[in-house]
């Protein structure tokens, strides 16, 4: 049974919650537990809002656990370390993704593919092993198993690194996977949102001719001439689409919105792939014939695990990559989901924990 947040554990914290499906976030009171030997906890420094925050909030998936504090990228300042952690000091720039816990003896774990642990604990909405539930970063302080913690390389800032930690790795894990990595080839990106445009930077850091699918056709001067995209297809103009038609060996969907798959599965050339890593609400229609007559595939990726987290955070700073963003305070968050729902932000919303999480 779980128990109730003033009874969890020893050490206060102060954040923002939802307690129903309306979705409103407003102050909330709970702990955390104290600093065990591999433990890491570190003061949140700012806390991206993703878009699985927004359906989460509402329990759009119908499994939210209220109250929930949401927040699964977010980046901080180590305060104290266990006696056995090896791999941080207080000092330490730090980040945590979707995970804290996973069961590192299956095949998945064994694998760096924590992602997929089967009893994978998730940094908020879950359960920890020790019964109490798991909140994220829209609060003040974390404790992490260091094993889910990331360094946060130097030269990237704090604020625009923490969206890497989700949708940075949501987009470079199936790059990579798939083999879209190559230089030279064609790879389609859906959707110029939190998750697309970061999968335009690092496809074109891999070296590919990078082609923006989007239905506003208002978006591809952002998307040639800021983001350094190749071109630029509006997915409703039926002449656009089939003009296009069998040039691309790739496609990231970053859609969390119900749509077509027919026409982006057209675009793909023989042995081509559509990657799915938006989590629309409803299921998609997915047409079968034309995945036969093309030997194609449709997969789906989700986050990746901590090794290859890293790996991504490096490659962000080596290449200069961090997330476009618009910083707001704690107090804005609730407007900050409505145009989120409105996709009224270039391109992700991230809190100032900071300097405007006030404690009551």
């Amino acid at each position: 049974m779980t128990k109730s947040p003033e009874h969890e554990h020893p050490v206060k914290a102060f954040g923002w919650a939802a307690r129903d499906p309306s979705g409103h976030l407003s102050p909330f009171k709970f702990s955390r537990r104290k600093t065990g030997d591999k433990d890491v906890t570190f003061k949140v420094l700012y806390s991206g809002i993703c878009h699985s925050d927004l359906h989460q909030i509402k329990n759009e998936w119908g499994n939210t656990i209220y109250p929930v504090v949401p927040g699964h990228e977010f980046v901080g300042e180590v305060t104290e370390v266990g006696s056995k952690v090896q791999k941080f000091k207080v000092g330490d720039k730090v980040g945590v993704g979707c995970l804290v816990g996973s069961c590192h003896s299956c095949d998945d774990c064994a694998r760096d593919l924590e992602s997929y642990c089967l009893k994978g604990v998730y940094t908020h909405n879950s359960t920890y092993y020790d019964g109490t539930p798991t909140h994220g970063g829209y609060s003040n302080i974390m404790v992490v198993n260091e094993h889910f913690v990331v360094h946060i390389p130097d030269n990237l800032p704090l604020d625009s690194a923490a969206p890497l930690l989700c949708a940075g790795i949501t987009t470079y894990s199936p790059l990579k996977y798939f083999g879209f990595d190559k230089p030279g080839l064609y790879i389609g990106v859906v959707g110029l949102g939190g998750l697309g445009h970061l999968a335009v930077k690092f496809a074109k850091a891999f070296g590919a001719k990078v082609t923006v699918i989007s239905t506003s056709p208002s978006k591809k001067n952002e998307a040639i001439e800021h983001l350094g995209a190749d071109s630029f297809l509006v997915s409703r103009d039926q002449d656009q689409m089939r003009a296009a038609m069998g040039t691309m060996d790739g496609i990231i969907d970053t859609v969390s919105a119900v749509h077509p798959l027919l026409p982006l599965i057209g675009l793909l050339k023989s042995h081509g792939k559509l990657v799915m890593v938006g989590l629309p609400e409803r299921p998609l229609e997915l047409p079968v014939m034309p995945l036969l007559m093309g030997m194609k595939l449709v997969a789906g990726s989700c986050i990746g695990g901590m090794k290859e987290t890293q790996e991504m955070v490096d490659f962000a700073a080596k290449h200069n990559i961090a997330a476009d963003i618009e910083v707001i305070p704690m107090d804005y968050v609730n407007t900050a989901m409505e145009r989120l729902a409105k996709a009224d932000v270039r391109y992700r919303f991230v809190i100032d924990v900071r300097n405007t999480l006030k404690a009551e």
